[in-house]
């Protein structure tokens, strides 16, 4: 079987397909990532080959148009989508889907794949198995509450581009594979195949401060990926380590690129600044995770039956956040003043490792997410959609 895995052009959309793609390759198949040059590094490496289509994207930009200089967009008030009104996110998918949907199709002509697999804000991949008579497999990326409005919008406007390439509507895909467990999962979701969360945020070797957690202190992970810093917020980030740095029984871990540290400036004795690591090679070492909402971090924090403090920045991050808080898994500061006073970020810390109650539920959701079906249990299921 031949499996042509799509993604919109960020390497965390595409990371959740990392695991599905090693399962069908242990399993025999042919594996091939079509997309545009901002992915084929995460893709290289996870050891998947690749088929570069297009010219670099950069999603960075449309987030960074406009943005005053040294302001978040949390602080600017323009990111956060208010009762659900996904089509001005999502309408750069589908200006996206306009310039990439002929591309696609003449590659996939050539490879002839059995069977699409893609996330579900890459419409393309719908397109181009509606043409060739190919299944679909739209893939969740984690907590989305964006990706079934983006194709209910992409379907009521998409009608001069479904009738030139002979489509009557918008396909619909024959299966969705949902690696978010149904209880973080917003409701109004679609319901989809579960399929369980296997980490993968990146290649790397063990730290060596991995095992050295100081006697007597409870360590707390601080991750906010690439983009928050890139985003103007690094302020943040000091924010969060002036207010751990309160709190003498707790070790901060904070991952932050090496182009950042100097930037960041000195920090309190109990906060340990350290390069970006696979966070599935030192999770098991910590008691709680501090994060902006992004789906790895929230996915992988909730594999490790961990509680969270999530900070959310942009978009479907505050979701996610009243996700994490509405099934009791941790806590949440949504709004740009209390991001910024070191006091509240405190209290929120102190609050989410002293509350029991968030251990409990944290471990109730590692267990269900166990309990899914790994992505090897569903390759069978995927080699009979493909026939």
């Amino acid at each position: 079987m031949r499996v042509l895995l799509m993604s919109t052009p960020v390497s965390t959309h595409f990371a959740p397909s990392i695991p599905l793609g090693w399962a069908l390759r242990a399993a025999g198949h042919d594996v091939l990532v079509a997309g545009q040059p901002d992915i084929v590094g995460t893709a290289h490496g996870a050891g998947l080959c690749t088929a570069v289509v297009g010219e670099w994207f950069d999603a960075l930009e449309p987030l960074t148009s406009g943005l005053p200089e040294g302001k978040r967009p949390i602080e600017v008030g323009h990111t956060r989508v208010r009762d659900g009104h996904w089509d001005d996110v999502n309408k750069i998918w589908l200006i996206h889907c306009r310039y990439m949907v002929s591309q696609y199709l003449a590659l996939a002509r050539e490879w002839k794949p059995d069977l699409i697999v893609a996330d579900p804000l890459e419409f393309s991949a719908l397109l181009v198995g509606g043409v060739l008579g190919i299944p679909v497999v739209n893939r969740r990326w984690g907590v989305d509450p964006a990706g079934f409005p983006g194709q209910e919008m992409a379907a009521r406007t998409m009608g001069t581009m479904l009738g030139r390439l002979g489509l009557d509507g918008l396909p619909r895909p024959a299966l969705v594979l949902d690696p978010c467990p149904p209880s973080l999962q917003v409701p109004e979701a679609p319901a989809g195949q579960g399929m369980r969360y296997v980490p993968f945020n990146g290649s790397g070797s063990l730290p060596d401060w991995a095992g050295d957690k100081p006697f007597g202190r409870r360590r707390v992970c601080v991750t906010f990926g690439r983009l928050t810093a890139a985003l103007n917020g690094l302020p943040l980030v000091r924010t969060v380590a002036e207010a751990g740095g309160a709190l003498d029984d707790v070790e901060l871990v904070l991952t932050l690129e090496r182009e950042f540290q100097d930037e960041l400036g000195p920090v309190p004795d109990n906060v340990r600044v350290v390069d970006p690591a696979p966070l599935n090679l030192f999770l098991g070492t910590c008691d709680a995770v501090v994060h902006h909402g992004g789906a790895g971090s929230t996915l992988t924090a909730s594999a490790f039956g961990l509680p969270q403090l999530v900070l959310p920045g942009i978009t479907d991050t505050f979701v996610v956040a009243d996700r994490v808080v509405g099934i009791g898994v941790g806590r949440a500061l949504d709004e740009a003043e209390t991001q910024n006073d070191p006091e509240q970020v405190r209290a929120a810390l102190r609050a989410l490792l002293d509350d029991p109650g968030h251990v409990t539920a944290a471990a109730k959701l590692r267990d269900e997410m166990a309990a899914m079906p790994t992505p090897a249990q569903l390759v069978p299921a995927l080699e009979e959609l493909a026939g």
